[in-house]
């Protein structure tokens, strides 16, 4: 099925609906992000940008860690609601596809969970590369086109959300994009959270504040993970 054309404006809006009527309920909690700066190795002093940042959970997550955090998002409620939680925090309103930054200026990148969603996602990475610098590592969590939860909820039965023009690649699809822009795939995971989840109803295995928590493999060939985490780092000339 073939999602119909959609604006950067209707899906602004689609996501300020979202957030006004959710707020922090629309995301995971915030357990949930420090391991992608883990797995970026992130640290203290070093700056990042999360690419639809919404409400800033990623950017308290490095602030945590002594990492200085920038943050852009579509949605203007995601926004003012980041600034709620984290009073003075470097985020904006902005296009993913045309980032307000300078070149070259941040160590590490995320963006989660909307890559897939985006109008123009080559123009988007391009972006990502022109204000990272040459060392730059990103962490993108993305969701994957070849899991049965895909092909039969979303378009057997076409319950794609396109408001937000959500869509999906292959693990295939999602590596040659990325080799297209200029990126080296360092490491493919599985999303974490369903392990974090279980790990946190557990005492003796729950991740101790501040110390890094257990990365999981999967069970199962990633080509049949729900989403995907694909740490890149830029190809040096």
């Amino acid at each position: 099925m073939t999602a119909p054309p959609v604006s950067q404006a209707e899906i602004a809006a689609w996501f300020d609906a979202t957030y006004r009527r959710k707020g922090l309920r629309y995301l995971r909690p915030p357990r949930a992000y420090p391991i992608f700066l883990q797995l970026l190795g992130a640290r203290p002093g070093q700056r990042l940008l999360d690419v639809a940042c919404g409400a800033g959970l990623v950017l308290a997550a490095a602030r945590d860690r002594g990492v200085v955090p920038s943050g852009i998002d579509l949605s203007r409620e995601a926004i003012e609601l980041s600034h709620r939680l984290l009073p003075g925090v470097d985020a904006q309103v902005g296009n993913a596809e045309q980032l307000p930054f300078a070149d070259g200026t941040f160590d590490h990148i995320t963006c989660l969970g909307s890559l897939e969603r985006f109008l123009d996602r080559r123009r988007a990475l391009r972006e990502m590369a022109r204000v990272g610098k040459p060392t730059v590592r990103c962490c993108l969590l993305v969701r994957n086109a070849s899991t049965l939860v895909w092909r039969f909820w979303r378009q057997g039965l076409g319950r794609r959300e396109v408001q937000g023009h959500q869509d999906a690649c292959t693990l295939a699809q999602w590596r040659e994009l990325f080799d297209s822009e200029g990126f080296v795939v360092e490491r493919v995971l599985p999303d974490q959270w369903p392990r974090q989840r279980w790990r946190q109803l557990l005492p003796r295995w729950r991740p101790r504040p501040g110390r890094d928590e257990p990365v999981a493999g999967s069970l199962l060939p990633l080509r049949w993970c729900n989403e995907l985490i694909f740490v890149l780092r830029r190809e040096l000339p």
